[in-house]
């Protein structure tokens, strides 16, 4: 009898911590998906400051900055749920340790490296005034609108891409749809580009076009010193640096990693890494629609990550090769997305998933 009654006490024990666990994981789920359901997304437009400040519940996410100081809109910095950089410092901001070559590296931006001969990409004050000639420049001219909504904000903004004689070659009409959950953050960009008053050339190159140069952390470690040069035929040096707490690897659709990836085709790319403890991904997704989908990568191990459409003769060796001819009045879109993971590194069927999604938009 009284095993008996201890018997069903530990069976009502028993219930009693499965219906505590089972209640437990119910409310743990139902915050999960109040977490999703009120992160807020704000747009803090300063025309003073000449930029928008883009935040996740309050936590700075990133911001479209468009000072006079360099030569074309970016947003910069981007970071992490964390509040970690996922980008470079330098050079607004340098930090230690980080790289300092490739002035024109900055956060995430849109050009390209041949524009009606002009290189659009390579611009920055470190070049000489007798050499300004052959640069072009994005001028930010406009905020069409901002939005927000319960679950994401949007930024509407035009911009100029010039000559050095101030010839308006092209008109930029970009659109910013940022969003956030508990698992990601994520950027859309969809940019069209119209011709003005004469045709518009974008010679194959391979300096282009949808980039973010990366924190020093998210880079390939370096075990040597490497020299890259431009297609004006300008070398940078990039020197090995202390490789503490570089742990960064590019994986492609196609299962190509590290310094495979540069070079091939492929419709997104994860760049996994850690920053200050807090695992991370940073993922590029190309979109069908655009010029010469799947994009070529122009991903490099020192940190610039880059899908470069238009660069297919530069980075394929010559197999393929892609010249877009714009008329008059004529106009071309591309649609991409960034997401970025916190504390999680999504695996390929994720990815497959999430470019299908953007894909179908």
């Amino acid at each position: 009898m009284i095993q008996s009654k201890r018997n069903c006490l530990m069976m009502a024990g028993v219930m009693m911590v499965a219906s505590l666990t089972s209640c437990s994981q119910e409310k743990s789920v139902e915050e999960s998906a109040d977490t999703q359901e009120t992160m807020k997304i704000a747009l803090v437009r300063d025309d003073a400051s000449k930029k928008v400040d883009v935040l996740v519940d309050g936590k700075l996410f990133t911001a479209y900055i468009y000072p006079d100081t360099i030569a074309k809109p970016v947003l910069y910095p981007i970071q992490s749920a964390a509040g970690n950089s996922l980008t470079r410092g330098y050079p607004l901001d340098p930090r230690p340790g980080e790289r300092v070559d490739h002035p024109h590296h900055i956060g995430h931006w849109f050009n390209f490296g041949d524009v009606n001969g002009l290189d659009f990409w390579n611009n920055s004050s470190a070049i000489p005034i007798e050499k300004r000639d052959k640069y072009g420049s994005v001028v930010h001219t406009g905020i069409q609108s901002v939005s927000e909504s319960a679950n994401q904000a949007e930024l509407a903004v035009t911009a100029d891409w010039k000559s050095p004689d101030g010839t308006i070659l092209l008109k930029e009409n970009t659109q910013f749809i940022f969003k956030a959950d508990s698992i990601k953050r994520v950027i859309e960009r969809i940019t069209t580009l119209t011709a003005q008053d004469q045709e518009v050339k974008f010679t194959d190159n391979k300096e282009g076009m949808f980039a973010i140069r990366v924190a020093r952390e998210l880079e390939h470690p370096s075990d040597k010193p490497e020299i890259f040069t431009d297609a004006s035929g300008i070398a940078t040096a990039v020197p090995t640096l202390n490789n503490e707490g570089v742990v960064g690897k590019y994986r492609s659709s196609e299962g190509l990693e590290g310094d495979a990836v540069w070079g091939t085709r492929g419709n997104w790319v994860n760049l996994t890494g850690e920053v200050k403890g807090e695992k991370v991904a940073l993922v590029i997704v190309d979109h069908p629609s655009n010029p010469g989908y799947p994009t070529y990568w122009h991903a490099r191990g020192y940190g610039l990550f880059a899908a470069n459409t238009l660069g297919q003769k530069a980075l394929s060796d010559g197999k393929d090769e892609l010249n877009l001819k714009l008329a008059p009045g004529e106009s071309v879109t591309f649609k991409y997305e960034i997401l970025v993971y916190s504390d999680a590194q999504p695996d390929d069927s994720t990815l497959k998933a999430e470019a299908t999604s953007f894909g179908s938009r």
